[in-house]
């Protein structure tokens, strides 16, 4: 699989876009990188690990 980012639409409504952009301000970040640091912290929780970790695309050993 490629490591280019993959694209694609996301529609959200207007007050939750301007929360958010307002937050990626807060923390100089853009919009777009807001919501992949937000996504990543959550797999992160989810997942135990960094999802762009190298050791992240191999499955846990139990």
């Amino acid at each position: 699989m490629s490591d280019e980012a993959k694209k694609f639409l996301l529609r959200l409504p207007p007050r939750v876009f301007d929360e958010l952009r307002r937050w990626a301000e807060q923390d100089m970040r853009s919009i777009n990188g807001q919501i992949e640091w937000l996504l990543r912290q959550a797999l992160r929780e989810r997942l135990g690990q960094d999802p762009g970790d190298a050791a992240a695309s191999k499955p846990k050993k139990r």
